[in-house]
């Protein structure tokens, strides 16, 4: 970690971009430039998609609060950019964001420590999404269908016939070349946020998520206030602990730091839990989980939104 004064400090909040994530990306950006503001930081915001990142070094900024999502924000390739200008940003690396964004890795990494992960496999056509249909779902239960490399659920379709496969991959393939077919498994839906670096990461509070019909979409992630949040997450005694436990194998797995989210689902009759994915730049809106999990757990939006940016660094830091 970079010594972080704020008498010195010229940071810029990354936001908007080029992803399909933009919308969210603006709103996490904003909340997170007002809250810098309100603690005293000289902070500005800095969109990518409409200034060339090398006008960082050029207007002396030292800093990056990473808040966008996505492609072209949370997949490794702002974060090398950052490195060559030398301009320690949050969030986890270069080889870690992009390794996290792919779904497909992630597994594979996950698997080899020994992590669970639902099975999946890859897909190339409609065929194929029917085969692995036949494979990971019985007939009448529901598989996931989506791109490799896309967040909030861009993408994604939930398919309980054979007959659904064929649009379920094309609108994922229509946003990626690398589609993903996953077993589908029922049960609590969580989200676990994870604060901090190597022996000091810590898993914040479990947030078990309530969707309408069970649908968590972009939707009602981000637009309506019909998803429920319970945290505490009100789980059998002993599952919180043990899950936020195997959140921080997943983090440290995929080689993570400074923060980040994990989804897990909860098999309802096993109670055994599942990592989904990994999310290197989380959401920082009215209705994003990151914050509402550090509210319970003490610490306040604009507290938050100061410790992760003190976490910033880099990869190849020289001094």
């Amino acid at each position: 970690m970079s010594a972080f004064d704020l008498k010195t400090e010229k940071v810029a909040v990354l936001m908007g971009g080029q992803s399909g994530e933009r919308e969210v990306s603006l709103m996490s950006g904003t909340g997170v430039l007002q809250a810098l503001l309100e603690k005293g930081v000289n902070a500005h915001a800095f969109d990518p998609s409409e200034r060339d990142l090398s006008e960082l070094k050029r207007d002396g900024f030292t800093r990056c609060f990473i808040a966008l999502h996505g492609r072209f924000g949370e997949d490794g390739t702002v974060q090398g950019a950052l490195e060559l200008l030398g301009i320690p940003y949050t969030g986890p690396g270069v080889m870690a964001s992009s390794m996290a964004i792919d779904k497909i890795m992630t597994k594979r990494l996950w698997l080899s420590d020994g992590l669970p992960t639902p099975a999946w496999r890859t897909v190339t056509s409609a065929a194929a999404t029917q085969a692995a249909y036949a494979e990971l779902a019985a007939p009448g239960q529901t598989m996931i269908v989506k791109p490799a490399r896309e967040g909030s659920t861009l993408g994604l379709s939930k398919v309980t016939a054979a007959d659904q496969c064929a649009a379920a991959y094309a609108l994922a393939a229509g946003m990626d070349d690398e589609v993903l077919c996953e077993q589908f498994i029922a049960g609590d839906e969580v989200t676990i946020p994870v604060l901090g670096s190597g022996a000091q990461a810590r898993a914040l509070p479990v947030i078990r998520i309530v969707a309408p019909d069970g649908n968590y979409d972009y939707q009602n992630k981000y637009f309506t206030n019909t998803t429920q949040y319970l945290v505490p997450a009100l789980l059998p005694e002993g599952e919180e602990a043990a899950i936020q436990q195997l959140v921080l194998q997943a983090f440290k797995s995929l080689g993570c730091r400074g923060w980040a989210r994990a989804d897990v689902m909860i098999d309802a009759t096993t109670r055994k839990p599942y990592l989904l994915e990994i999310n290197t730049s989380p959401g920082m809106t009215s209705h994003s989980l990151v914050p509402m999990s550090a509210k319970a757990a003490g610490i306040s939006y604009a507290d938050l939104c100061l410790q992760i940016l003190g976490s910033a660094t880099l990869d190849y830091a020289t001094a």
